[in-house]
């Protein structure tokens, strides 16, 4: 690798940090295991990966690198799962960390629009939408306490 192309990966790798931090925020918030650092180092992992992919093996197939990056989240990911009796526990954390490494993924690509409007898109769902679910729940009960006070 040049070090003009080296100057571009460090780039990347900053900016895969600053996206996967932005992800890894709202974890943090709630208190979920896996919060800033993890989504952070997932982001910029697999932008190095694709990075090395593209640049380091000229000639080689930039896909057999990319392609192992999510056995290895797909592992990390199921570790955030946790079942207790019918409730299932970390499945929207766990699908955090692999759409994660999906913006890291674009950023060392180059396709860093697409990692932004990504992130953007994943905050919107993680923030905004987890508002809404909470809002209709305690809507829920309270009409269900409504009807209970009825009967």
């Amino acid at each position: 690798m040049s070090l003009e192309q080296q100057f571009v990966a460090v780039f990347q790798l900053m900016l895969a940090a600053l996206l996967g931090g932005i992800i890894g925020l709202d974890r943090e918030r709630r208190q979920h295991e896996a919060g800033l650092r993890t989504h952070i180092l997932v982001c910029t992992g697999a932008c190095l990966f694709t990075v090395l992919s593209w640049q380091a093996f000229p000639g080689g197939d930039p896909s057999r690198v990319a392609s192992q990056i999510l056995p290895g989240i797909g592992f990390l990911g199921a570790g955030t799962i946790l079942k207790y009796g019918r409730t299932i526990h970390g499945l929207t954390t766990a699908t955090s960390i692999w759409i994660t490494a999906a913006i890291g993924m674009a950023v060392g690509a180059g396709a860093w629009f697409l990692a932004l409007c990504g992130t953007l898109m994943i905050w919107f769902v993680l923030s905004i939408l987890h508002r809404v679910e909470r809002q209709r729940a305690r809507q829920q009960q309270v009409s269900d306490s409504g009807e209970n006070e009825l009967s």
